[in-house]
């Protein structure tokens, strides 16, 4: 069941109801039984994988939670050496139970993502041996939001065996937290700690935050159905001939794949976010204007924040502080020097981590390259500070009134991003430099405007006034959310303006012949 479809909107309307009438004294039970409903009707065949993974996540983290309780009461029982001795075999029998839980939930985000990618390299390999392909291809789809599920079940996991909270001990509310159905599809990647008390508690209908959270739900489906389903006719058209849309086209593919993507992540985010905010559960900002950004570190700190916070605090920082980059660094600085053995754990851990973020968004060499040249030219740009710092003594281009140095770094930036990211369209890592490097070889910029592209004149000024508002609603957030501002006005006003919005989407959405209201680009993930 797709977000963007009668069917979805049907049930939406039926659970917010029942959530505020019939099963008002049940109702996170109510959200437990639509959340399994909701996964159940978007692909029945799936309930193995998010089932395994929450029973097998939540009987580990019982396990080391009771291991670190009876540790505790047998602390006023032991002397000194005896509590440490005990400590070091319970802290063993932990990581055992960790290990287990990890493992296992690995495994069935592994099956059915990663299996044919490893089957194709392996193939690869044989081939180049022997000559002939040794595995056959194994028949598997991709259950629905599965890295977004995993990834928040092993975060828990993490917490749980560092000692942050003490395990769940109610297997129904844990099931929620993993199940919660606005966030199967593509996130935010919750905390159990961040996320819990709201979810769980009792929630009384209020007007005013019901029509706070209905603003964002019709800002989210304007993104998505007016602008990024209309313009990816237009991206699938460009990359469907790379040969003959090289050149010129390809940067426009680039133009509107970064419109595309950015109207279609964050206006399932916004979806999500609203049905929480309309259920009086509050959920976590993925995005923060990140096309604003003047650095690909300062992008990667707006955009899709709880996957970056994610991997900041569960991979990179164990990393960079574990034993081996402990000895990494201390041989690097004995035979490199100080300067540079102290940035080797950083470059290693960062590198890392950006290869398992490529990694985890698909199954494709792809990804990983998109993953790594992220990773690669953000250590540069760090590593340039002081080059930047000396220019600037001598030119001093910050303090013109206009922020043009601030304007360049922003478009540097987003042509950056977005460049990269025509990995994510093209598949191929040879045909996407191949296709990248076109547009400064060959000359057909004069044909663009004779190619319609799937869309016609009239369809591409509406992306670009769509565009034109999201820009300026988005300068308009810089100063305060423009909800809170509408619903300090009276009641008429909220009224309006929801009706104004709703009836943009419906005259202007990207609906009929030629557009597909489709799935969100990161369902896939």
């Amino acid at each position: 069941m797709l977000f963007v479809s009668y069917e979805f909107i049907a049930f939406l309307c039926l659970v917010v109801i029942g959530y505020y009438t019939f099963f008002k004294r049940f109702q996170w039970q109510f959200l437990l039984f639509v959340s399994f409903l909701f996964y159940y009707l978007s692909g029945k065949e799936y309930l193995i994988y998010i089932s395994g993974v929450t029973i097998a996540v939540y009987l580990t983290a019982i396990r080391i939670s009771k291991l670190h309780d009876g540790l505790k009461e047998k602390k006023t029982t032991l002397d000194k050496q005896g509590f440490k001795n005990e400590k070091k075999r319970v802290g063993k029998v932990q990581k055992r139970w960790f290990c287990l839980g990890i493992f296992i939930a690995l495994v069935l985000l592994g099956i059915p993502k990663y299996t044919n990618f490893i089957i194709r390299n392996m193939n690869f390999i044989w081939s180049g041996i022997l000559g002939k392909k040794a595995f056959n291809f194994v028949d598997l789809l991709l259950p629905l939001g599965i890295s977004f599920y995993t990834f928040k079940s092993l975060g828990y996991l993490i917490d749980v065996f560092r000692g942050k909270y003490p395990a769940e001990k109610n297997l129904a509310k844990f099931a929620l937290f993993v199940s919660f159905f606005p966030q199967l599809i593509q996130g935010p990647i919750s905390r159990f700690d961040a996320i819990s008390e709201s979810l769980f508690e009792k929630h009384e209908f209020s007007e005013k935050k019901f029509i706070r959270g209905l603003y964002r739900l019709l800002w989210g489906y304007f993104k998505k159905v007016v602008i990024a389903d209309r313009i990816m006719t237009a991206v699938v058209t460009i990359i469907a001939e790379p040969e003959k849309y090289n050149g010129g086209f390809a940067f426009l593919g680039i133009v509107f794949y970064t419109i595309q993507i950015y109207a279609d992540f964050t206006g399932g985010i916004d979806i999500t976010i609203a049905i929480a905010e309309m259920l009086g559960i509050k959920t976590e900002e993925n995005f923060i204007r990140p096309y604003f950004s003047k650095s690909i570190k300062e992008y990667w700190n707006r955009w899709h924040i709880t996957m970056g916070n994610w991997f900041t605090e569960y991979v990179f920082y164990p990393l960079s502080v574990s034993n081996a980059m402990l000895f990494i660094s201390k041989s690097a600085r004995k035979h490199l020097g100080k300067n540079i053995g102290k940035r080797v754990p950083v470059y290693i851990s960062t590198l890392t981590v950006w290869f398992l973020t490529g990694f985890w968004h698909g199954a494709g060499w792809n990804f990983i390259v998109w993953g790594l040249l992220n990773g690669l030219f953000m250590l540069i740009s760090e590593e340039l500070k002081g080059f930047y710092e000396l220019f600037h003594r001598f030119v001093p281009i910050k303090k013109c009134r206009l922020r043009i140095y601030d304007a360049l770094c922003v478009m540097r930036t987003l042509f950056f991003v977005s460049s990269v990211r025509m990995l994510d369209c093209y598949g191929d890592v040879g045909l996407t430099f191949k296709t990248y490097f076109s547009i400064f070889t060959v000359n057909n910029w004069h044909l663009i405007g004779k190619e319609e592209l799937g869309l016609d004149a009239v369809q591409f000024a509406v992306v670009g006034v769509g565009v034109i508002i999201l820009f300026a609603v988005s300068l308009l957030n810089r100063g305060g959310d423009l909800r809170d501002k509408i619903l300090a006005k009276k009641a008429l006003l909220w009224y309006t303006g929801l009706g104004a919005l709703f009836i943009v989407i419906l005259v202007f959405g990207a609906y009929g012949m030629g557009f597909d209201s489709s799935q969100f680009i990161y369902n896939q993930f």
